[in-house]
């Protein structure tokens, strides 16, 4: 048995070591609030602003992932303008705002110990393209830009399974409204930079206009960006034409009264971005936006047939009656421009003009695309390597890699192979069905219209992709939020339970 004294001096030893950590840890704790008071004090007021702002907007996405959607909608076409490069791969808000919604989100499900995660259909079958398109590796010659295509798709089924497991149904219309602002800025900007020639030279049209760009440094991405918010805002405006239904009731169940005011947003936002698409010059948007108004006019009810079929009728009649006099001259030289060279044997040999350069441009890096195909027909040159492989396969006159063909699907047959073409055609097949079927099978106004936007978005995606790469800027996120909202509105069809007064419905 220790002697008192010892015990003492052992205590007395304990509690100074106590009160030195104690001291220790105030004097951290007091060195870091004056250095915090310090930095907060000498910064400018704009970066405190800043950092409170940002330090709220984190929380709330901790609090809540889903709300950092709006933000990312609204970054998805603005985001470029805060952007850093890292080697091949670019970082900036759209990036920051994903990283963290995803990490927040899966915190917030293991500290909850919440279900299993669901993964919906739409996202497996990204994944079995990524899994197909990774056997094209080893054909690839820079594994860095490999990575950066494959880090794309892999966003996309992120975004797809966050969407379907974390966004209440009550909260689509908020994000739809999210999607459309973007779009209407957008729309905005671009008409600015058209009627005061704000933009590069290359961009003036017929010495008094200028192609729209918007943020997307280029017309035809610009445009292709606004042909996806296009067919939503259609088939939500569309509802002015169909029969309001009756408020709704929590003791019968029926849909809530759909929102007037959205339909007219959206009817706005319709208008200024197809005056916008005209204004980019992009061939690709016009044909893919056209498609899109053509099938989802189509697909809304007998009434939008008739209607559509008699304003096609007339317009063929005056076209018939009138020939191509009926379009501005500009219009139908834009449209016809590249019909010449269409089947050129040699597209090297024929001398470049401004005229015929855009066209040229493309065919020649269509033909490259077909050369990396006939020497790698299986697995291609390995994904995401188009633009490392061009150099090999480069017509004279065009050395320069766009980084893409110009032809998603020829892109996607050069860098994957036969395999990862048959793949992709697949994903794109099963994505149009699962989509036409809630079409088919939904009963409420809200899901019907999301539904038709998302298979108008879709058919853009895959006619302008005949002439250029939509999958590009981030559009891939707009497009996977688009699809991940569907699925929550298909897998939460309304009921006559009591629970249908709380916002399943889609938009309604």
């Amino acid at each position: 048995m220790a002697p008192v004294g010892a015990v003492t001096v052992h205590r007395m030893a304990i509690q100074t070591r106590l009160r030195s950590t104690r001291a220790g840890r105030a004097l951290v704790l007091g060195v870091a609030v004056l250095g915090t008071g310090l930095a907060l004090a000498l910064s400018p007021l704009s970066w405190l602003a800043l950092a409170l702002g940002g330090l709220v907007l984190a929380v709330s996405i901790v609090v809540r992932p889903y709300r950092a959607l709006y933000l990312i909608a609204l970054a998805i076409p603005f985001g470029s303008l805060f952007e850093i490069g890292i080697g091949p791969i670019t970082v900036g808000v759209t990036e920051a705002l994903l990283g963290l919604m995803l990490v927040a989100w899966l915190a917030n499900h293991i500290a909850l110990r919440e279900a299993a995660i669901h993964v919906p259909p739409l996202a497996v079958l990204v994944l079995v393209f990524v899994g197909v398109a990774l056997y094209s590796l080893p054909n690839a010659t820079s594994l860095p830009l490999a990575a950066k295509e494959l880090a794309k798709w892999l966003e996309v089924a992120a975004v797809v399974v966050f969407v379907a497991n974390a966004v209440p149904s009550r909260q689509t219309r908020p994000i739809v409204c999210s999607l459309l602002a973007a779009g209407l800025l957008q729309a905005l900007l671009g008409a600015y930079q058209f009627l005061t020639q704000s933009g590069p030279e290359g961009f003036v049209l017929h010495g008094r206009f200028m192609r729209a760009y918007g943020t997307f440094e280029q017309p035809n991405p610009y445009a292709g960006y606004l042909g996806l918010v296009a067919p939503l805002a259609l088939a939500i405006a569309l509802g002015l034409l169909a029969p309001r239904g009756g408020a709704s009731s929590s003791q019968t169940g029926e849909p809530r009264i759909r929102s007037r005011w959205l339909e007219w947003f959206s009817l706005g936002t319709l208008a200024l971005v197809s005056i916008a698409i005209g204004m980019s010059w992009s061939r690709g948007a016009w044909l893919g936006f056209t498609a899109a108004v053509v099938v989802v006019s189509t697909a809304q009810s007998r009434r939008a047939r008739l209607i559509f079929g008699a304003l096609v009728a007339i317009i063929l009649l005056a076209g018939l009656m009138a020939g191509t006099a009926a379009l501005p001259a500009p219009v139908v030289e834009r449209l016809t421009s590249f019909l010449p060279f269409i089947g050129a044997p040699d597209i090297a040999a024929i001398e470049i003009t401004d005229q015929n350069y855009a066209a040229l441009e493309r065919l020649a890096h269509w033909q490259s695309a077909l050369d990396m195909w006939q020497d790698h027909p299986w697995l291609g040159v390995g994904f995401g390597n188009y633009a490392a492989a061009y150099g090999q396969y480069a017509l004279p006159k065009w050395p320069m890699a766009l980084g893409h063909a110009h032809n998603y699907y020829l892109n996607v047959a050069a860098e994957t192979g036969l395999l990862g073409l048959v793949a992709y055609l697949s994903l794109g097949g099963l994505v149009f069905w699962h989509v036409w079927r809630i079409l088919r099978t939904a009963v409420d106004h809200g899901t019907r219209a999301l539904a038709l936007g998302a298979l108008g978005m879709l058919v853009h995606v895959s006619v302008h992709n005949v002439v250029d790469n939509l999958w590009v800027h981030n559009m891939y996120i707009h497009i996977a939020i688009v699809l991940g909202l569907l699925q929550v509105a298909g897998d939460h069809p309304p009921s006559s339970s009591l629970n249908t007064n709380v916002g399943v419905s889609a938009l309604d």
